[in-house]
């Protein structure tokens, strides 16, 4: 099934564009495209590639062109033959991978330099000293064993169907190079002090440099934070998307940047109710689940007009918030959030071992919540897993810290893989105590954190305070299915309420909002997260199509329900 932008899918111009758009150097080579592929049960290099991969198409997705599909038994090997352009080299060479799934090895030239453990957090090669010219080989041994283990998997299932859908493996994302100098900006940490009207930018690398900011130049040392006063300040919110822009150099090294002066709290409003407040004001976070499924590149987008599509369209329906549901993106879907104004609560992608149906299940019907230190429970008894989940959940952290649209951390959902949600919030809270957490979607509440999370789908939502005075957050709701004939992935159906027509889908929905979510909204709910944007796989309850070809319902009449403030 192939998207409107898959359709028209250039291979030798494949996502091009400048992949971190917060920390941007005139120095970049693309390296997507067509890479030597083998799948092999053997962990040694095999001496022939003898298949074709679209990179960074994943070879269980349509537009990858691969024809072996991997077992779980299986290694991925890729190889790059290249040659770097004379010149480019300016002392350090790095290479960079957006995301690959689930193990990753790094080979250049034949010297192994790297592995890196997580199939959704982007990491960095320094190929420098294995070089020795300008000829290069780069060979990737990936494996993935899916949900065969405890590593993070998100929504993928080895027997996919309902919400768990199609795995995939290795690359999944924009592979990259740069060049800099021996002495360079390894990272940039943006803090907006919003009631300060400041911004504090902390550069980690060697000596002193200047950031050029409105027209002015401000000194820094590298490692130690610069607070730089906003003059005239602009705030940013989704009615008024304002990026600031600004540039650092260090040495020889220059990297272009931007922020937002924003505010993410949670506070009493004018009745005493606990709201989500953006930049002091009581904001109702009405937004959409996102899944970031393709009907023809699974996780991977087949354009940067694509990720731009589904934002741009839930911004037109009148949603001004995606729950990026169990997947993290490419930094380019951030950066479309940030300039478009869409907030996004950003989901840890679970993992753990196998789920017990009755720990995840039964407090949609019983409200009954566990406590999440029953590692039996919830599928956490490995203590290696228990840790690579911290380590995941910090690189997912530190790569997203800058940027602006996101409002919220999820770190759990619905008990999948959930373990100590208490050391899970304060460790997000010792990296960032500029966003609100949601420390446990859906439920297995552990009577923490300032918000109180629930999901809805087979009774009608009736408001409730929270006994413990937290900001009341519905974070799944709806799941409306309707079928598009000839745009549907299979012949089965799963949704939470079916509708053979538009019209009755339309219906529905209407009542939805203007009985439930509107007058829950009134008495004191702070956000509601329909279920979904797109259809995925077997769940048809999208607001449009899984290959985006058809909208269900039209922008405008989202729009005229949705909001819940009409009266």
């Amino acid at each position: 099934m192939l998207t409107p932008w898959g359709e028209k899918l250039d291979k030798n111009n494949i996502l091009k564009e400048y992949p971190r758009p917060q920390f941007k150097r005139d120095s970049y080579i693309n390296l997507n495209g067509a890479w030597e592929f083998c799948v092999s049960e053997s962990e040694t290099e095999p001496e022939e590639f003898p298949e074709s991969i679209l990179v960074p198409f994943s070879p269980e997705s349509e537009l990858s062109g691969a024809k072996t599909m991997p077992q779980k038994k299986d290694f991925l090997w890729y190889r790059l033959l290249s040659r770097l352009p004379e010149g480019f080299n300016r002392g350090r060479v790095l290479l960079h991978f957006g995301a690959v799934d689930q193990i990753a090895t790094v080979y250049i030239n034949g010297a192994e330099l790297y592995t890196h453990v997580g199939g959704f957090t982007p990491f960095s090669v320094d190929l420098t000293e294995a070089l020795g010219g300008d000829e290069l080989s780069i060979v990737l041994r990936v494996s993935d064993i899916t949900d065969a283990g405890y590593h993070s998997r998100g929504k993928q299932k080895s027997k996919r169907g309902g919400i768990w859908y199609t795995p995939q493996s290795g690359i999944w994302q924009t592979v990259w190079m740069e060049s800099v100098p021996e002495r360079y900006i390894k990272n940039l940490s943006i803090t907006p002090h919003f009631d300060r009207q400041a911004v504090e930018i902390l550069v980690e690398g060697e000596g002193e440099g200047f950031i050029t900011l409105e027209g002015e130049r401000y000194s820094f040392e590298g490692g130690i934070a610069t607070i730089i006063p906003i003059k005239e300040m602009r705030p940013w919110s989704p009615d008024s998307p304002y990026l600031y822009d600004f540039t650092v150099e260090l040495g020889e090294d220059k990297a272009e940047s931007y922020f937002a002066m924003r505010k993410f709290s949670v506070e009493a409003d004018e009745k005493g109710v606990k709201r989500l407040f953006l930049n002091n004001q009581p904001l109702f976070h009405n937004g959409m689940l996102d899944q970031g499924y393709w009907s023809d590149g699974l996780l991977t987008a087949p354009s940067d007009e694509a990720l731009i599509y589904d934002i741009a369209l839930a911004k037109e329906m009148g949603f001004n918030m995606l729950r990026k549901h169990i997947k993290l993106e490419p930094m380019r879907w951030y950066y479309h959030c940030d300039r478009l104004g869409m907030l996004v609560w950003q989901d840890m992608p679970s993992g753990g071992g196998k789920y017990n149906f009755f720990t995840i299940s039964t407090p949609l019907v019983t409200k009954r919540h566990f406590k999440d230190s029953h590692y039996g429970l919830f599928a956490r008894k490995s203590a290696e897993g228990r840790q690579q989940y911290y380590k995941e959940l910090k690189e997912m952290i530190s790569a997203l810290y800058n940027c602006p649209c996101i409002a919220l951390w999820v770190p759990f959902n619905e008990g999948w893989g959930q373990f100590d949600a208490q050391k899970a919030v304060e460790m997000i809270e010792s990296m960032d105590s500029t966003r609100t957490i949601d420390h446990a979607s859906g439920w297995h509440d552990q009577f923490i954190g300032e918000t109180k999370s629930w999901h809805v789908y087979f009774k009608p939502y009736r408001f409730k305070p929270d006994r413990l005075g937290r900001a009341v957050i519905l974070t799944e709701f709806g799941g409306y299915n309707h079928r598009v004939e000839g745009h549907a992935f299979s012949q089965k159906d799963f949704g939470y309420k079916r509708y053979e027509s538009v019209n009755s889908l339309s219906y529905a929905f209407r009542d939805l909002y203007t009985k439930e979510i509107g007058p829950a909204w009134k008495q004191g709910l702070a956000a509601a997260v329909y279920t979904q944007l797109s259809d995925v796989e077997d769940e048809l309850n999208g607001l449009v199509t899984y290959d985006r070809k058809v909208v269900k319902i039209s922008p405008a009449t989202v729009k005229s329900i949705i909001s819940v403030d009409k009266e």
